[in-house]
C-alpha cells in the first residue's frame, strides 16, 4: 500500500506542485508534427494542469504559448495565425513565438514592447512536437531517444487521451506480469486478436522480476521459466518519469517500442505510443494486430484522438468473445489496458493496495519517484537530464535454463552501462 500523503505526491502535477516541479525538468512530448501547420489553425495542448496553445508560423517555427491572451484573457486558439505571429481576435493583439506582443490594432499609442505572455520552448523530433515547461537554467539538450532519429519510414508514432491519473496508467504500462494474463487469446484464430498460447510469453511460468537501478530510472526483467529447460526474458527499460521502452516481440529483434504517459492534469493524461525498427522499413516486418487499439480511424478518433471504444459504451465488451476467444473481449492491447486503468476511478486509492513480489516494478517506481522529487525538491538535478539515452533498445530472448541471461540482453539494451 502507499500513504495517502505519498499518493498525492505523486499524483498531483499542477503549477507548484512537487511532481509538477520535478516533471518540468523534461521535455514533453506535446503533439505530433503534423497536427501544425505553417499559418494553420491553432491547436489546444493541456499539459501540466495549463491550457496552452500551439501553431506554427509562416516560417515553420512553433510557438507554444499560455492559452489566454494577457488583454482580457480570451482563447487565443480563436486567434489568426498571420505574418509571424498569432492575433487575438478580441483586440487584434498580436504574439511571435517568444509570446512577445509585437502589435496592438486597438492601442492609438501601442505599448507591445511592455507585453509578453507565457511561452515555452519547442522542438520537432521524430514527428512529435516537444515542449520544454521549466526554467531556462534547468533545460537539457532536446529529446535524442533512438526512435526519434531513424528514418520516417522506420517508426509510427501515435497518441490517445486516457481519462485516469497518469501514473496509474504508467503503472499499467510497467506490470509485465498482466500482459500475457489480460492480452491473451484463448484459443487459434480468434474472434479478436491476443497474444498467441503456445508461445513463452503465455505458456511461461508467471515471472520472476529483476530490477537494475541507473542514473535514468532503471533496467527491468521478467523471467519466466519455459517448456522445462527454457526461460523466456523480458528486458524493459524504465525512464523517469513516464517512459517505458518495451521489446517489439518474438522475431522482432531490430524493433523496439514503448509508451509514454504524460499527464494533462491530475485525472487525464495523453497515452503516447511509438515503435521503430533500427534496421528495416516497417512494412517489412509490421507489428501484428495484437499491438493495435491506438490505430487512427479505426480506434482512434484522428480530430480529438479520443478511443472510439471507452467508458460512455463499456470500451464495447463482447462477453461472448471473453467466454471463449480472449481473456478480456475488448478489441485492442491498450484498450484493454485503458479500460482497467480507467474504472479504478480517477485517482486510485493506493492506500487499499495488496502488493505482492510481482508488483516490484511498481514499488520501485513509486520509491524513484519520490526520491527525484525529493532531489529536485534540494536543488538537484531531474534524473536522466544530464546524459544521452539515445543508445536504449530493449530486447528478449528464449534461453537455455543454465545460460547468463542478464550477460546476454544488458548489452543489446544499453551498450553505456553495461
Amino acid at each position: 500500500m502507499l500513504s495517502s500523503d505519498v499518493n498525492e505526491l505523486l499524483t498531483r502535477v499542477g503549477p507548484g506542485t512537487p511532481m509538477g516541479n520535478m516533471m518540468r525538468r523534461y521535455w514533453i512530448p506535446a503533439l505530433l508534427s503534423w497536427e501544425l501547420e505553417a499559418n494553420g489553425d491553432p491547436v489546444r495542448a493541456r499539459l501540466l494542469g495549463e491550457d496552452l496553445i500551439a501553431f506554427r508560423d509562416t516560417s515553420g517555427r512553433v510557438g507554444v504559448l499560455d492559452e489566454y491572451c494577457p488583454h482580457r484573457r480570451t482563447s487565443l486558439w480563436l486567434g489568426r495565425n498571420e505574418a509571424n505571429g498569432i492575433r487575438c481576435v478580441y483586440h487584434g493583439w498580436k504574439f511571435d513565438v517568444t509570446g512577445q506582443c509585437v502589435d496592438q490594432m486597438n492601442e492609438p499609442k501601442p505599448f507591445s514592447e511592455k507585453v509578453k505572455t507565457t511561452s515555452y520552448p519547442a522542438v520537432d523530433r521524430g514527428g512529435v512536437v516537444w515542449v520544454y515547461m521549466g526554467l531556462p537554467e534547468t533545460q537539457p539538450d532536446a529529446p535524442d531517444y533512438e526512435w526519434t532519429e531513424v528514418p520516417e519510414s522506420h517508426r509510427s508514432v501515435s497518441k490517445v487521451f486516457e481519462d485516469c491519473n497518469w501514473l496509474q496508467a504508467l503503472e499499467g504500462g510497467i506490470d509485465t506480469s498482466h500482459a500475457p494474463v489480460m492480452h491473451r487469446a484463448l484459443r487459434e484464430n480468434p474472434a479478436q486478436p491476443g497474444i498467441p498460447f503456445g508461445g513463452p510469453f503465455v505458456e511461461g511460468d508467471a515471472p520472476y522480476l529483476q530490477i537494475d537501478v541507473t542514473d535514468y530510472g532503471y533496467r527491468y526483467f521478467g523471467i519466466r521459466k519455459f517448456g522445462g529447460d527454457q526461460q523466456y526474458v523480458r528486458g524493459y527499460h524504465y525512464v523517469i518519469p513516464w517512459t517505458q521502452i518495451r521489446p517489439g516481440g518474438p522475431g522482432r529483434d531490430t524493433q523496439t517500442n514503448g509508451h509514454y504517459w504524460v499527464p494533462i492534469d491530475d485525472g487525464h493524461c495523453i497515452v503516447w505510443n511509438f515503435y521503430y525498427d533500427y534496421d528495416h522499413p516497417l512494412s517489412e516486418n509490421a507489428p501484428d494486430a495484437q499491438d493495435t487499439g491506438n490505430t487512427f480511424g479505426v480506434d482512434v478518433d484522428v480530430k480529438t484522438f479520443r478511443s472510439f471504444r471507452n467508458r460512455s459504451n463499456d470500451w464495447m465488451i463482447d462477453r461472448q468473445v471473453q467466454r471463449t476467444d480472449t481473456f478480456t473481449g475488448i478489441l485492442g492491447v491498450n484498450t484493454q489496458d485503458r479500460a482497467a486503468q480507467e474504472l479504478m476511478g480517477s485517482i486510485v486509492d493506493r492506500s487499499r493496495e495488496h502488493l505482492g513480489p510481482a508488483d516490484k516494478a511498481i514499488i520501485t517506481t513509486r520509491q524513484l519517484l519520490q526520491k527525484s522529487v525529493n532531489a529536485v525538491l534540494d536543488g538537484g538535478d531531474a534524473p536522466g537530464t544530464q546524459r544521452s539515452l539515445g543508445n536504449l533498445r530493449s530486447a528478449d530472448a528464449v534461453l537455455s535454463l543454465t545460460a547468463d541471461w542478464h550477460s546476454e540482453l544488458v548489452p543489446r539494451m544499453d551498450p553505456d552501462t553495461a
